[in-house]
């Protein structure tokens, strides 16, 4: 695409030619992938031990979390009790993923 031209008057009436240069939005990020582990009562939930995920590029946590809710509406069940890993750290569901992060669901763990 060439760049835009204006024609201005200059304050002695004389017409100037400007050039405006295109503007050209940064090429779209690929998606990442990342990979879910199920643990415990979310893998009773799930069925699964684990699943990938495709997301958009600076997603959060809780991004992932809400498309897992919409696949897995059973994981509702613990969603108030569970607590997130990212690569085997806790997480808050405000970090952002990267690709082939694993996100691990823990479900709280009872027993005695």
């Amino acid at each position: 695409m060439a760049d835009e031209t204006h024609q201005v008057i200059d304050a002695n009436g004389e017409a100037i030619t400007t050039q405006a240069p295109t503007i050209r939005s940064k090429a779209k990020e690929p998606p990442v992938e990342v990979k879910v582990l199920f643990f415990a009562r979310a893998r009773d939930l799930t069925g699964l031990t684990d699943t990938s995920l495709k997301v958009p590029s600076g997603s959060t946590a809780s991004y992932c979390l809400s498309k897992l809710f919409s696949e897995f509406p059973s994981l509702e069940e613990i969603r108030r009790s569970m607590i997130l890993a990212l690569n085997e750290e806790y997480a808050p569901e405000t970090t952002v993923v990267k690709h082939k992060d694993e996100l691990a669901i823990i479900p709280p763990i009872s027993g005695g």
